[in-house]
């Protein structure tokens, strides 16, 4: 495996995915996705302890909306940016366990999105398969 990563999400191959898939999705799919992801990254912190209070929880929200720049495709809207800051701010094994819940939500936003659409191969090429990814442990 390549031991450089232009991107801190590409060194998980469904964290990887999943941020190219969301990022071609729309606003209105990208923002959806963004808000249940940041409610996924509270409850696995909840569940780790990461999180004692409820002043923790906001102060987590509050850490995200610090800008860090402005050239990347999340950075145009604060929603986003701040589910992916928390994000990134992970320990290592809750993202492992968040970018699985973040795979589902994608797929879920985008088949629900697709639901007008009944050509299988019209959107055979935009969902995220994570059958068809080689996922090692």
């Amino acid at each position: 495996m390549n031991e450089y990563y232009s991107r801190w999400y590409d060194k998980d191959p469904v964290l990887s995915m999943s941020m190219r898939t969301l990022a071609s999705s729309d606003d209105a799919s990208q923002i959806a996705v963004a808000l249940n992801l940041i409610k996924v990254i509270i409850e696995h912190n909840i569940n780790n302890n990461e999180f004692s209070n409820i002043e923790d929880i906001v102060g987590a929200v509050e850490d995200g909306l610090i800008q860090k720049g402005t050239n990347r495709w999340y950075d145009l809207d604060a929603t986003v940016r701040t589910a992916i800051q928390m994000l990134e701010r992970c320990d290592e094994e809750t993202r492992q366990k968040v970018a699985l819940d973040m795979a589902q939500l994608v797929i879920e936003k985008i088949v629900q999105d697709t639901d007008a659409v009944s050509d299988d191969d019209a959107i055979e090429g935009h969902v995220l398969d994570l059958d068809a990814m080689d996922l090692e442990d």
